[in-house]
């Protein structure tokens, strides 16, 4: 009874081991159809996402003014206005941008931040840099009446003048030529406190003509704060609000406002107030940015550097799977296949992430190709050890991968770091290497410790001397 009963629960185990192994090659090749019907269909809704050095497109590099930024505000703006930027492309269409920011060097005299606006597809550099440019830039700034008055009253003069008038232009206030003076001083109150614009029509009273359309804007509690302080220290003085260094209107602050409300009037027609709001409602920029650069990557071009790399992926994966088959036999065919899923696992999850795939993520994903094999490498060392100690396949499968753990996780978890640390304060073309070589060693593990031991625990259990030909298939390397 007691062997009939260990019988029947020997079968079932092997049952279940087989049933487990199928049902992971099933899911391998449904996953492998799933990723190559999305790869060739044209109308898929989780295509493969191609950087601008794959796809082409152009490279926009824009520098920030900061000259008159408090340095501790600076990180947080930057990446406010890289958020404001990106969802300015998202607005018009492009596929797929990518917006980052490049800080100089800690060791440069002179501190500089850039914005790169990347537009994979996008050729007409003069379409992206004018679509880029509707962003308007809101200031509002107090009348320095002196000075404004002195400025007038040096015009006049020299409008009325005979000669050349250049004593007229030498007028000083406080030692300062008055030719060379701004009017309107900042307050810093700017874009980056904006909550959102609207359209409004305004009645006939404020000095505004009856149905004018006006944009009302309104702060976040920092802004409103700020308007409200502004609007109380300066009652008498003149508000000016400017929208990319362009006067709009100067209004009369006659008391504190409160609420953090204010409104843009100049002359609009609805159209232009209309398209105002919606441009301040899509994103103010909080700092003045300069076109510095532009570069264009031809189509053309990026179609041969992904040949290139598909071709040395191919090339890469078919000398790591003939050497693993030539090598170890039989679980050289099962590190195949683990291989083959986690090319397949990982492609999925490049459509579905997704990750925008540039020339040096394809290096990457080459080099996680050799690391993916690393661990079946140790595991079927291990393996084979035991299996010349006498043990059989299935108990030499379960202790190579018990001893090979350390060694694995230890190399794995370095790698990882390592990739962590790329990505981190890595530019852009390094975090895409880093971004797909890290995934690639998860998958990596995750193929090796469960479908390879999965598979690998699934063919019969055979000892070293059953049969000369089990032996060869379980060995390794040139004779044995």
């Amino acid at each position: 009874m007691t062997n009939k009963s260990q019988t029947t629960s020997l079968a079932t185990d092997n049952f279940l081991r087989i049933f487990k192994a199928v049902a992971i090659l099933g899911a391998i090749t449904w996953l492998g159809f799933f990723v190559y019907g999305n790869a060739t269909n044209p109308d898929s809704n989780s295509p493969f996402k191609l950087g601008l050095d794959l796809a082409g497109g152009a490279q926009l590099v824009y520098e920030a003014d900061i000259s008159k930024i408090d340095p501790v505000e600076i990180p947080a703006l930057m990446n406010v206005l890289r958020d404001v930027i990106e969802q300015r492309i998202n607005i018009f269409g492009v596929s797929e941008p990518v917006v980052y920011l490049q800080s100089s060097s800690f060791v440069s005299d002179e501190r500089s931040e850039r914005l790169v606006v990347e537009l994979p597809g996008v050729t007409d550099v003069a379409q992206a840099v004018a679509e880029i440019g509707r962003t308007p830039l809101l200031e509002f700034k107090l009348l320095d009446r002196q000075v404004a008055a002195a400025q007038e009253q040096v015009l006049a003069l020299q409008a009325s003048a005979t000669g050349t008038g250049a004593l007229l232009s030498n007028v000083q206030i406080d030692g300062e030529l008055v030719d060379d003076m701004n009017p309107y001083t900042d307050t810093g109150l700017t874009g980056r406190y904006l909550e959102s614009a609207q359209l409004e029509f305004a009645g006939n009273q404020g000095g505004q003509l009856s149905n004018e359309p006006v944009v009302s804007i309104t702060f976040d509690s920092e802004g409103a704060e700020l308007f409200t302080q502004i609007t109380r220290n300066n009652v008498g003085e003149q508000l000016a609000i400017f929208l990319d260094g362009e006067l709009l209107s100067a209004p009369r602050i006659n008391e504190a406002i409160s609420g953090g409300t204010a409104i843009i009037s100049g002359g609009f027609d609805p159209k232009e107030a209309r398209l105002l709001a919606q441009n301040l409602s899509f994103g103010a920029l909080p700092v003045p940015i300069e076109l510095l650069s532009t570069q264009t990557v031809g189509a053309t071009l990026g179609q041969e550097v992904l040949d290139k790399g598909m071709e040395a992926a191919v090339f890469g994966f078919g000398l790591v799977l003939l050497f693993m088959i030539f090598w170890y036999r039989l679980p050289g065919v099962v590190a195949t296949i683990a291989l083959l899923s986690y090319v397949a696992i990982i492609l999925a999850l490049f459509q579905f992430i997704p990750v925008v795939l540039t020339a040096a993520g394809l290096a990457g994903f080459v080099l996680s190709l050799g690391m993916a094999v690393d661990a079946n490498v140790l595991v079927f060392e291990r393996m084979k050890e035991e299996i010349r100690s006498g043990k059989g396949s299935r108990v030499a499968a379960v202790e190579g991968f018990n001893r090979a753990w350390g060694a694995i996780r230890d190399g794995n978890i370095t790698s990882l770091l390592s990739a962590i640390i790329l990505f981190w304060f890595g530019t852009s073309m390094v975090k895409g290497f880093a971004l797909v070589f890290g995934i690639g060693i998860l998958i990596s593990m995750f193929s090796a410790l469960f479908i390879s031991r999965s598979l690998l625990e699934a063919l019969p259990d055979v000892k070293k001397e059953d049969s000369p030909f089990w032996s060869f298939l379980f060995g390794s390397g040139l004779l044995k």
